[in-house]
């Protein structure tokens, strides 16, 4: 098994290992025979075609495992795990449209270039071929002795059968993608070509600055319309949130503070007085009955030491006391119990499990069975290590056999179960021997061993500054008056009471059901506001009061609006496209200036707007006007004939009229078939994410996520 086992050992790989876990706002499908005419059990369509909540739920699950390995939030996940359903499903459409099937032998054919596989080189023999009857014969026997293990394989089948599909169709199209003779000599012309143009810009910052434009609802409609595909918008809610931090004060900075040094220099009630952080027996248990951190009895090295004494521990003494200092929201004291050098150590090992343990899919055997065995496979390699490899086949852990049961070199902060580490720490170079832990027994054998940097057993004891009940009644006090001075009120007086009272105020003005975090907040409430929010018996203009489980901040929401399926809510997107519909309507004020001045020269247009005639060589390819990138400029300037003064051009930062006075051409080097190929190439490069995005715009995408909540939200 020991390609599956590389699989299995790297969770990263397992891109189809999943899990079947509910979604918070689903119920038991059989409690529920239909929602709104639609099966609970699919979630949307795609071009017609289903997507179920199975493979929205694994896919989820997936990109949770790799959240998780990549150390960020496993939450909000929601959306993007939708969007990627909604791709394959595209994807797989065009494949077959294409006359592609995902047929067996296409599956094993193609299965070496997939990502999971091709850069792997446990894989291929050694004349590079793939191994693919030996990864069959593999996933045959694990069919029949593991089918958790079978079925996981499925799942993992399942997505690199989309990530083949994808490969194919990309490689397909793009192939097509190709510049005629024709296209290539106008496009090198127009690189080559220069025109030599004087000109007047009206700046758009500058104008405002002296010209003030109020941007209406109306105005930003209006530029919606013109750019419908822009503008598609999902369902989404304009929310106002006003959060009150439960913030310790300074009152409570100095409880905290008088508590730590009562701990360190003083004496514990319990001890009557006479017990303390400095001259206490007992280390641990003190640190265990009065820190708000528990007991940490691991070797550390000086970087992951608290910041304050790292640079004061390598010349401290066993037993030297630091502190009281502050880290964070943090009282410390801290005191060296021991300092060693941390040794690294190669080992290997023979993993027994049982029938039960975490690592005992498909074991039958008992506790007892397990550990009579791994005493004798134990009494025979300690005698003989040579023995070892002959007993491999038997190991329960598949990554490690894969290697001849190495472990690889480890240190004490290897993220090893206790036991295995202890042994592995008090043992020396050649030591075999049976450790029992969770997952079963471990035949271990230390194979060498080297002494590694300075590492040191540091005592802390914390006390956090927390918020005390007086300093939360008060939040909460500041919270609930809030509350009644906005219900009813509109959006603006919601906004103006919290800015003039100082309140924390955000306004996630096109936040989606599934987003997970709304913007600006970040709470494990999140989830419950975005619920209340797509509710359908909330209201705009509704309020609601939420206090965040543990640290008692107290938040205020408030629906400032609802936007349905279709073209974005104008508001909603003000803080997008005020500037350029605001660019815009001062670019129709100074055309018409200009027409009304029926101005026929640029020192009249210049003494107009109190601008200057500038000078620029232009270039299509490359259209940089004084140091903006100006593409109707650059157009215009070989549009117009030469002499002749060109009509008002509204450019991205300005508007310009220009004179157009020559134009030359300047050869660069590089013959006709290079560019050919550039320009090609550049293009291939460009469709892939261009085309997907096409494909999603232009398909008939249901969602019925939220539909399916509402009612099941209703019936709860």
């Amino acid at each position: 098994m020991a390609i599956l086992g590389q699989i299995r050992s790297k969770p990263w790989l397992l891109m189809g290992v999943i899990a079947l876990a509910l979604l918070a706002f689903l119920v038991n499908p059989d409690s529920i025979d239909k929602v709104f005419g639609k099966n609970p059990d699919v979630l949307g369509k795609v071009n017609g075609e289903k997507v179920t909540r199975e493979e929205f739920n694994d896919q989820l699950f997936v990109l949770q495992q790799q959240a998780g390995q990549q150390g960020r939030p496993k939450t909000g996940l929601e959306e993007q795990a939708w969007q990627l359903l909604v791709q394959s499903k595209l994807i797989k459409q065009q494949f077959e449209k294409l006359g592609f099937e995902m047929t067996d032998d296409y599956f094993w054919n193609q299965i070496q270039y997939d990502q999971m596989f091709a850069q792997q080189q446990q894989f291929f023999d050694e004349k590079g071929n793939f191994k693919t009857q030996e990864l069959k014969k593999e996933i045959e026997t694990l069919k029949g002795t593991n089918p958790e293990g079978y079925n996981q394989w499925l799942k993992t089948r399942k997505t690199v059968e989309y990530r083949l599909m994808a490969r194919q169709v990309f490689s397909n199209i793009s192939a097509g993608i190709t510049t005629g003779k024709k296209e290539a000599e106008e496009l090198m012309k127009q690189r080559d070509q220069l025109a030599d143009i004087d000109f007047v810009k009206i700046d758009y910052a500058a104008y405002l600055q002296k010209t003030k434009i109020n941007v209406t609802t109306a105005d930003l409609d209006n530029y919606i319309k013109q750019h419908p595909v822009m503008f598609k918008a999902e369902p989404s809610r304009n929310i106002g949130i006003v959060y009150f931090p439960s913030k310790p004060s300074p009152a409570d900075d100095a409880a905290a503070q008088k508590e730590i040094n009562k701990l360190f220099s003083g004496g514990t009630d319990a001890s009557g007085g006479t017990e303390n952080f400095q001259n206490t027996k007992n280390d641990s248990m003190f640190v265990m009955a009065n820190s708000d951190m528990p007991y940490n009895n691991q070797y550390a090295k000086p970087n992951q030491l608290p910041q304050t004494i790292q640079g004061q521990i390598a010349s401290a003494a066993i037993g030297q006391t630091f502190g009281p200092y502050k880290e964070q929201n943090f009282y410390v004291v801290s005191k060296l119990l021991d300092k060693k050098t941390s040794d690294s150590t190669l080992s290997r090992h023979i993993l027994i499990a049982f029938k039960g343990s975490p690592a005992g899919e498909g074991v039958t055997r008992s506790k007892e069975q397990a550990k009579k065995l791994a005493d004798s496979i134990g009494a025979i390699v300690k005698a003989n290590p040579g023995k070892f490899t002959e007993f491999i086949k038997l190991s329960n852990d598949p990554s490690s056999a894969a290697q001849g049961g190495s472990l690889g070199w480890t240190t004490p902060e290897t993220p090893f179960v206790p036991e295995f580490l202890t042994y592995l720490a008090n043992n020396p170079k050649g030591a075999t021997g049976v450790v029992e832990t969770q997952f079963g027994y471990h035949i271990i054998n230390i194979e060498d061993k080297k002494p590694g940097s300075m590492s040191y057993k540091v005592a802390n004891l914390v006390k956090e500054v927390k918020p005390s009940d007086a300093t939360e009644a008060e939040s909460d006090k500041k919270a609930r008056r809030f509350i009644q001075q906005v219900q009813g009120k509109s959006f603006n007086d919601f906004v103006n009471i919290a800015k003039k009272e100082n309140f924390q105020f955000s306004n996630p003005k096109a936040a989606k059901r599934f987003d997970g975090q709304l913007q600006g907040l970040g709470t494990d409430k999140d989830g419950e506001i975005l619920a209340w929010a797509f509710n359908k018996k909330t209201s705009k203009g509704d309020t609601e009061f939420f206090t965040v489980e543990g640290t008692g901040d107290k938040i205020v929401a408030y629906l400032n609006g609802k936007q349905d399926a279709g073209l974005a809510d104008a508001e909603s997107v003000r803080d997008q496209i005020e500037v350029i519909v605001k660019n815009k309507l001062a670019a129709k004020q100074i055309s018409d200036k200009i027409a009304g001045a029926k101005a026929s020269s640029l020192d009249q247009i210049a003494k107009l707007f109190a601008s200057t005639k500038q000078t620029a060589q232009v270039n299509m390819l490359n259209p940089s006007v004084a140091g903006s990138m100006e593409p109707k400029v650059a157009g215009a300037a070989f549009g117009v004939a030469k002499g002749k003064l060109s009509n008002p051009i509204e450019g991205g930062t300005g508007v310009y009229v220009l004179i157009k006075k020559s134009e030359t051409i300047n050869k660069q080097p590089g013959d006709l078939k290079q560019f050919t190929e550039s320009i090609t190439q550049r293009g291939a490069q460009m469709f892939g994410p261009a085309w997907m995005k096409s494909l999603q715009d232009n398909a008939d995408i249901k969602d019925y996520r939220i539909e399916i909540w509402n009612k099941v939200g209703n019936r709860q």
